[in-house]
């Protein structure tokens, strides 16, 4: 990462022009509106009106932790697989967690360059550890996001919240977005005890609906798989998502003994943007 390199993703979230370099770890517009960039190598330009939370150190420890079991793995590969078809120079990961996707792609796309978006500055800090092909910004995806028109080839979305019509408009014409979400048999063991979230019911064709007129479905994978794991991987899989939220960990550990079987399914979608 470099000022440079940051600022050419970014445009100024008060007044949208584009942000450039001002020394020292300063990005600023035409209009005067300066942002100091976090020394790790970010910056955070999400605001504070919604008082939104992004992911905290335990949960993004526990993220890790479960990712390096590699159980993920085949969702990484086929996923980058995606992306690698599209040949892409700059890819964006809005939700990129610990970058562990972000790893994935850059297996198969060594020349790309990469802008890791999430609430959560830990998350963010993460991605962009000893990585200088990767840029970092903190930001709510659910406000207009401080990021140039078209200025990226594919974008990244797994299992984060989603807004059209910003992917819309920071995606090149004819890019591509890639969404993964649970299927409706994730973690259904989980659930079953009363430890995992629901999943909705109709997710893709619901998830479609939300993305029209804006891209059109193109590709629908389904990867599926049993798990065996124990108790701390389980510990760490609820640990490292949304049921973090609703999870009492001193009363889990009495449901948890010995090995358990969970079932991970997911949907791999990609949408091609349409013009509108």
């Amino acid at each position: 990462m470099s000022l440079q390199t940051l600022s050419e993703w970014l445009r100024c979230p008060n007044c949208f022009l584009p942000l450039s370099p001002a020394e020292p770890l300063t990005l600023r517009c035409g209009a005067g509106h300066s942002f100091d960039v976090n020394k790790r190598g970010y910056v955070s330009l999400a605001g504070g009106s919604r008082r939104l939370i992004g992911d905290s150190v335990a949960m993004v420890d526990a993220r890790a932790l479960f990712l390096e079991t590699g159980w993920y793995e085949p969702l990484r590969s086929r996923l980058a697989e995606r992306v690698a078809a599209e040949n892409p120079s700059r890819v964006m990961d809005i939700g990129c967690g610990t970058g562990y996707y972000l790893q994935g792609v850059f297996a198969l796309c060594p020349d790309a360059r990469a802008l890791g978006i999430d609430l959560s500055p830990v998350a963010v800090g993460r991605t962009v550890s000893g990585r200088d092909n990767i840029d970092g910004l903190v930001a709510d995806v659910w406000s207009p996001l401080p990021v140039r028109d078209g200025s990226a080839d594919v974008l990244l979305n797994v299992f984060a919240p989603r807004n059209p019509s910003e992917f819309h408009r920071v995606l090149r014409e004819d890019g591509l977005l890639v969404v993964v979400v649970p299927h409706a048999s994730h973690l259904q063991e989980l659930r079953a005890s009363g430890l995992a979230l629901d999943v909705p019911a109709n997710k893709v064709e619901h998830l479609s609906e939300a993305l029209s007129p804006a891209f059109e479905l193109e590709t629908r994978d389904e990867l599926s798989s049993s798990l065996r794991l124990n108790p701390a991987q389980v510990s760490a899989l609820i640990g490292m998502g949304p049921s973090a939220h609703h999870t009492d960990f001193d009363a889990l550990t009495v449901h948890l003994s010995g090995v358990q079987t969970v079932t991970a399914s997911f949907e791999l979608l990609g949408y091609r943007r349409i013009t509108i």
